[in-house]
């Protein structure tokens, strides 16, 4: 890559991307272990039947059908109604992010985010020739809201991202602290403010979505990938002021959600209650997997996504690589002295669980 004229902001990074190695037990994606169910595979399987038939034509270029029923799924699960007008969907949440730094970022803009936290906002961010500002956590991992407040007073960025609940750490922000960094943002000069709510169906707390009244330069992102088991589909969407909306369709590519995308999205919708059955039972093990870590000796991040952050270790990597010998793939963030699990099936975190108690009973040997 060095004889290529690749852009200076790109030298000497690395792609995105969590290593796949053939074990018993892989725990390292925050994937929904559960497959779908075989009536809604079925349903797909209609859908996309129907869709095939006419295939030789361009899809739904603004997905009509698919919008309307993410906006019905959000005002019935996320206490504040929405419209079409007020959702857009693209190719996974990552999509989602890219138009909307493709849109309110750019060269000679900048975004900030609250480290660490999702990798993906700073690596589309550098893509899109925005600049990237890490802002402060404290550490326990919650935002300091003084702190981030005056962080976002100093650096006045284009875009704020907020991630809640945060990926790797899993603890929600709260209300009050995204609407203390809205006002700021909105002080220093209009900025886009991104609540990126990914996980935000495993939380224990609610959505916060209703914050959207009255606050037309907040955004709400969201992803079928998790709570609807569904991250082969490829399905991001966000809920905003209408504006907004309109503002990412000037750089979105022309027909970006295939037909078959949105066919296979729209069979999930019609079995969410199912799907968000699993997500109670996966709420239920990832609590059991914070009591049980904590009352084997370690530290345990407050969680409220559908995996566990658990430290603190001298050497997280070797760690890492002594639990993966056991036969189970954690995920090594590269946050030090900590390690990630997914919350999995009863089975596999019996498997996890039977992994780092044999571990640990090594170390106090």
């Amino acid at each position: 890559m060095d004889d290529l004229p690749v852009r200076d902001e790109l030298r000497g990074k690395s792609p995105y991307g969590a290593p796949q190695l053939d074990v018993p037990v892989r725990l390292n994606t925050n994937e929904n272990p559960y497959p779908l169910p075989e009536p809604l595979v079925e349903r797909i399987a209609e859908r996309v039947r129907e869709a095939a038939r006419d295939l030789n034509r361009y899809p739904d270029r603004d997905a009509v059908e698919l919008r309307t029923r993410l906006a019905e799924y959000l005002t019935r699960t996320g206490g504040h109604e929405v419209t079409l007008t007020n959702v857009w969907a693209a190719n996974g949440s990552n999509e989602v992010i890219q138009q909307l730094l493709q849109t309110f970022g750019g060269p000679g803009r900048t975004a900030i985010g609250f480290e660490p936290s999702y990798s993906m906002h700073a690596l589309i961010a550098r893509g899109t020739g925005t600049g990237w500002i890490s802002g402060p956590r404290r550490d326990d991992f919650t935002i300091d809201t003084e702190a981030a407040v005056a962080a976002v007073a100093e650096h006045a960025p284009d875009v704020v991202f907020i991630t809640t609940p945060n990926n790797p750490t899993g603890n929600a922000v709260s209300a009050d602290t995204v609407v203390s960094l809205y006002d700021a943002a909105q002080a220093a000069k209009p900025s886009v403010v991104v609540v990126d709510e990914a996980y935000v169906e495993f939380s224990h707390g609610e959505s916060l979505l209703p914050l959207l009244a009255g606050r037309p330069h907040l955004v709400v992102s969201r992803t079928m990938s998790k709570a609807f088991g569904a991250a082969g589909l490829r399905l991001g969407y966000l809920a905003a002021h209408p504006a907004v909306v309109d503002a990412v369709q000037l750089v979105r590519l022309p027909y970006h959600l295939s037909a078959v995308t949105q066919a296979t999205a729209l069979a999930a919708l019609e079995h969410t209650d199912t799907l968000l059955g699993y997500v109670e039972r996966l709420k239920a093990e990832r609590d059991r997997l914070v009591g049980e870590l904590r009352a084997l000796g370690y530290e345990v991040t407050e969680s409220d996504a559908n995996f566990v952050q658990f430290g603190r270790f001298a050497d997280a990597h070797g760690t890492w690589r002594k639990i993966l010998d056991r036969g189970v793939l954690v995920r090594d963030n590269g946050v030090p002295g900590w390690l990630r699990v997914t919350a999995g099936t009863p089975a596999e975190n019996d498997a996890f669980l039977d992994a780092v108690r044999a571990l640990k009973k090594e170390q106090d040997a």
